[in-house]
């Protein structure tokens, strides 16, 4: 008994989904390489996920880019223009020259120079030599800086020192003079006393003896 026909429609439960897509993608990349094989065909093919994750295929005998040039003679339809074209030249030479950055970097490292000469060497010490020499003249500068704010906070303390000592003697000698001006006051003060007021022996009382 054949099976009955699948209604074509978007598979609502997404882990039946998923299997869906992965069964029927390489399906699909199966037929490419055969019919590839078989009929000597230039087949590309390229799948891209509902998550955005992109699959894809090319006849081992030519590119992808290859076929969509092809494609775009063939059906005049334009894929990209000149300023795609000259972006895709700009980003294979920045790939270049990190790569050649990332060689000269593992060579400041130290590493994968065995296979360098004597000649190859010279640069990588000058280099190291000149980083060496900043680092050094960097170091040199954080230290002077540092001894500078150090005598700047030395001479700081030793200025609010004096200040504090002298604002101290003012104090004890303003008191000082208070004591005296207190005095003074006192000794002028005592002849001003009324005499009935000032304090006499204490006389036996007369009237007893009578």
């Amino acid at each position: 008994m054949g099976r009955g026909k699948i209604e074509i429609k978007r598979i609502e439960n997404s882990t039946n989904r998923q299997v869906t897509f992965s069964k029927r993608r390489s399906g699909i990349m199966k037929k490419a390489r055969e019919i590839s094989v078989l009929c000597d065909a230039k087949v590309a093919v390229v799948v891209f996920s509902s998550s955005g994750k992109m699959f894809d295929f090319c006849t081992p005998t030519t590119t992808l880019p290859g076929i969509l040039e092809k494609y775009q003679q063939n059906s005049g339809k334009k894929l990209w223009d000149a300023k795609h074209e000259n972006l895709s030249a700009q980003i294979d030479r920045i790939k270049k020259e990190n790569d050649s950055m990332q060689i000269e970097l593992r060579h400041l490292k130290g590493e994968d120079i065995n296979s360098l000469n004597a000649q190859d060497l010279i640069p990588i010490e000058e280099v190291l030599s000149n980083g060496l020499k900043g680092v050094r003249n960097k170091q040199m500068e954080i230290w002077k800086m540092h001894m500078h704010n150090k005598r700047l906070l030395e001479e700081e303390q030793k200025r609010l020192s004096y200040v504090l000592h002298h604002q101290e003697l003012a104090m004890e000698e303003n008191l000082r003079e208070v004591g005296i001006r207190y005095h003074q006051k006192d000794r002028e003060f005592a002849p001003q006393i009324p005499i009935a007021f000032r304090v006499q022996p204490i006389q036996p009382n007369l009237h007893e003896n009578k």
